[in-house]
């Protein structure tokens, strides 16, 4: 079985916050790669591991659809918070770096 994996308008502004950070920190033009690098790592991972084993991931509170999926990324990574809605749906609800207290 394949799900469809779907990002809230939410979970894009994150990313785009997260890609807005790296890019105002970088000091070399490989730094603002890094950037770049690090939305496309979060988008393949959603993509890949979401698609077609979202239920093997980390369970969040006592909804058993909802859960969060870590992306390794160079020292540390990003979580995903997404919900199981249908049987063909995956719902990515928020990005943030595994440094970052919670989600926005």
């Amino acid at each position: 079985m394949t799900f469809r994996v779907e990002f809230t308008p939410e979970a894009l502004e994150d990313l785009d916050r997260l890609f807005d950070f790296l890019l105002d920190q970088a000091e070399t033009a490989e730094d603002a790669r890094r950037a770049f690098d690090a939305v496309e790592a979060i988008r393949v991972a959603a993509n890949t591991h979401l698609s077609t084993t979202p239920y093997s991931y980390r369970k969040v509170g006592s909804r058993p659809t909802l859960r969060e999926l870590i992306v390794p990324f160079g020292k540390t990574g990003y979580v995903l918070r997404f919900d199981i809605r249908t049987p063909e749906l995956v719902l990515v609800l928020g990005a943030r770096h595994q440094r970052e207290e919670d989600y926005h």
